[in-house]
């Protein structure tokens, strides 16, 4: 069997490979590349002859890893075992941290999520063993903790099934969240392919101070941007200001690049990295990375001239900049702490604090949980614990056993925490809350990294709002959103203090307490896969159907989505997370967070058919296909944000979806309903969003003859009899097309042609 560990043998040949590759394209190209290029076009399939156009090529590469969490592996894991290969073709791993439920703790919650998930658990189990696969046992850690402390590397590539992928990038790595689709191919053999992006510079100059954290410059960050900002391009960080911020702050600030819809952002390798491998016990690793600087850092051209070389090159001075926060519902939503008290206010928002929440897999290192801990510390000596619910969500088992040694955990208990299982937690939906009731408006702070509205607790009217663990602890010590510890005096039992900015090493002085039991290797061609024929949890997959080669004749408008329609609203998490081995159970959930256009109720439309109203859009989409009626779903602007999972695109396949055409879409949203076989288009002219209407029905004419950059006829059937006719773009590329023939990208795998 393969070796699945990132080995420093592994390691020195991704160099050797690497830098073979980027010679040739340097030759190609005749000028000196950034940090994302040189990783990028150092995995290249074909270097030599691989066309190379920023923002409208696309690359095949080579990844170096696969990273999978049990949510999306399971469907990830059933696609890939209907291409009957014996083991995963590059190293890769399972993750189990997405459906452990946060309600009381970990010592009870952990023993429940064990019983409610045990056949899922089971299958991801056996199926890691049978094929090869490493597999971290549920409460070992979140995926990207655990990638970061065991196999992210500088210059590597990695994709895995999750959008925040990107952490790795604080470890020098272009990590880059994908569909399961993309990691069943890549674990099959095949290249991965993606649209060559374009490139921001963000360039750090000074250093932080006080209650300024590495959190911050990734809330400026998206502030700037927005969530659209970043789509298919690198977010590369350049400058003086690197070098001042931890391995681990680096990894909170690539890890938030998904919030700007980015592919992946990236830091050049330094000695802050460095210390960070050989604290864990990868030394070997800082050795190589040490010997191949060149590869790992931008070329000097470059950071001279950084706007001949970016597409777009912003700058953020570390020395003046504010805490900040961002929220409600959105994670652009941005402003220094300064400023949110009027705010407030002026909006209305409660701000008298319901809950405070510190940890993820953006914030729960050994520094963010130091640094959270120093204000703690602060209150206790005064007599103040939290007033309100408080929750903690450690990394990994690694974090967690080693916090408790140097007594953080201790502290964290005796201001008040529930400490939560190593896990997702709240993060993503999966949060059991008692406090408060669904529709009662609230406002919590945390120092996660996403907060569409319901997205946390699955209440619509909580405001949710992001910050680093250190401002979560000193707001969630005051009570309110609108307490501002750099200028406001803390109430204590003991009278009013002014707490102290934090401070907290970024690494443990005696090394971390290693995880030893998170962890299981595979047999090989010796296990079992389990899956009950029976089971409303897990389903074996049947291939979708291929394409017939006829155009789509007046297909029904099952949904117009209006405004921002995320992944979350497609296909939600929550209690639905129990589904996702399960298409046909959890494709009920298609759409039940998005706003309808039409009539502006979320998750309900109308049965074209019959008339009937106020329908779960999933069961009109039943009775279309009972019915043998092709369906397309409209979208608003970038359609498809968010999570990456691919159930966002299979859910509508499976029902029936052949089309859906949004102004824009989220890049990886887009490639996953590519890879599924459903037709992914965008308005020509934005405006003939307004033209469809509830009972329209559209034909896509001439799809025949579809072909690279050629745009597609609709005529939009009108209830009143008239018709008139729209242009769509697409963004297939020859091989996508293949796609579509096929059915999917599976069928192609699998030797269908179309």
């Amino acid at each position: 069997m393969a070796k699945i560990e990132t080995s420093p043998e592994m390691v020195k040949q991704v160099y050797a490979t690497a830098k073979q590759r980027i010679e040739t394209v340097k030759s190609r190209l005749g000028k000196p590349l950034t940090l994302g290029e040189k990783i990028l076009f150092g995995h290249l399939d074909d270097p030599q002859n691989q066309e190379l156009v920023r923002g409208s090529s696309f690359l095949q590469l080579r990844p170096d890893r696969v990273a999978m969490q049990d949510a999306t592996a399971q469907m990830a894991l059933l696609q890939f075992m209907l291409a009957n290969k014996d083991e995963a073709a590059v190293p890769s791993t399972v993750h189990c941290d997405h459906l452990i439920r946060a309600n009381s703790g970990k010592e009870k919650d952990m023993p429940i999520a064990m019983k409610e998930n045990e056949e899922v658990f089971n299958f991801l189990a056996t199926a890691s063993s049978r094929y090869n696969i490493g597999f971290w046992k549920p409460g070992a850690g979140i995926i990207h903790q655990v990638i970061l402390e065991n196999y992210a590397f500088p210059g590597g590539l990695m994709i895995g099934t999750d959008s925040h992928t990107p952490n790795a990038g604080g470890l020098g790595m272009c990590a880059v969240g994908v569909g399961g689709s993309d990691a069943s191919d890549v674990m099959v053999g095949l290249p991965w392919e993606v649209k060559n992006p374009k490139l921001i510079g963000v360039h750090l100059k000074g250093k932080m101070n006080g209650w300024t954290s590495a959190k911050d410059v990734i809330l400026k960050l998206c502030g700037l941007l927005t969530v659209k900002g970043g789509t298919d391009k690198i977010v590369e960080y350049f400058g003086e200001g690197t070098r001042s911020i931890s391995c681990t702050g680096k990894a909170t600030i690539t890890n938030m690049g998904a919030e700007l819809g980015a592919t992946c952002s990236v830091f050049p390798y330094d000695d802050r990295m460095g210390a960070y491998l050989r604290i864990t016990q990868r030394a070997g690793l800082a050795d190589l990375a040490d010997q191949h600087k060149d590869l790992l850092t931008a070329d000097p051209e470059v950071l001279q001239n950084p706007k001949n070389f970016f597409d777009e090159v912003y700058e953020i001075d570390l020395n003046t900049l504010e805490p900040h926060l961002v929220g409600p519902h959105s994670p652009d939503v941005a402003r220094p702490i300064s400023a949110l008290a009027a705010e407030a206010q002026k909006n209305g928002w409660p701000v008298q604090l319901s809950s405070a929440l510190v940890g993820s897999c953006t914030n729960s290192s050994y520094e963010d949980i130091g640094r959270a801990t120093f204000v703690a510390k602060q209150a206790l000596a005064n007599g103040l614990k939290m007033p309100q619910p408080f929750l903690v969500s450690p990394g990994s088992n690694q974090i967690q056993k080693t916090i408790e040694r140097d007594g953080q955990m201790q502290s964290l208990s005796e201001v008040g925490a529930t400490v939560l299982a190593n896990a997702c937690g709240p993060c993503i939906g999966q949060w059991k809350r008692d406090d408060i009731k669904t529709g009662d408006k609230n406002t919590i702070i945390t120092s996660f990294n996403r907060n569409f509205r319901g997205r946390n607790d699955s209440n619509m009217e909580t405001l949710a709002f992001i910050a680093s663990p250190e401002i979560v602890m000193a707001l969630g010590l005051a009570g309110r959103l609108d307490f501002n510890p750099i200028t406001d005096e803390l109430e204590t039992p003991k009278g009013k203090i002014k707490l102290q900015p934090p401070e907290a090493p970024d690494l443990p002085a005696n090394g971390y307490v290693a995880d030893t039991e998170g962890y299981q290797k595979p047999a090989g061609s010796t296990a079992k896969v389990h899956v009950n024929p029976g089971s409303d949890r897990l389903q074996l997959l049947e291939p979708f159907a291929v394409w017939n080669g006829q155009d789509f004749k007046e297909n029904l408008i099952l949904a117009k989505a209006k405004g921002k329609c995320t992944t979350d609203h497609i296909s939600p998490g929550g209690p639905w997370l129990k589904y996702r081995g399960h298409l046909d159970n959890i494709s009920n959930n298609l759409l039940l967070g998005a706003d309808n256009a039409f009539t502006g109720e979320i998750g309900k439309g109308r049965n074209q058919l019959d008339g009937t109203t106020g329908l779960e859009f999933a069961k009109i989409a039943r009775e279309y296909k009972k019915s043998g009626l092709g369906w397309v779903i409209v979208g608003d602007e970038n359609y498809g944000e968010g999570s990456s999972r691919e159930h966002a695109a299979m859910c509508p396949r499976h029902l029936g979806c052949t089309t859906v055409i949004a102004k824009s879409f989220a890049r990886i949203h887009e490639t996953n309903l590519k890879k599924q076989g459903v037709l992914a288009l965008t308005f020509a002219n934005v405006k003939d969003y307004e033209k469809i209407h509830e009972a329209d029905r559209i034909s896509l004419v001439g799809l025949q003859g579809l072909a690279p950059g050629k745009a597609v006829q609709g005529i939009l059937h009108h209830s009143d009899g008239k018709t008139e006719t729209v242009e769509f773009k697409h963004t297939y590329n020859a091989e996508q097309l293949k796609w579509f023939r096929a059915g999917s990208a599976l069928n192609l795998i699998r030797g269908v042609k179309g």
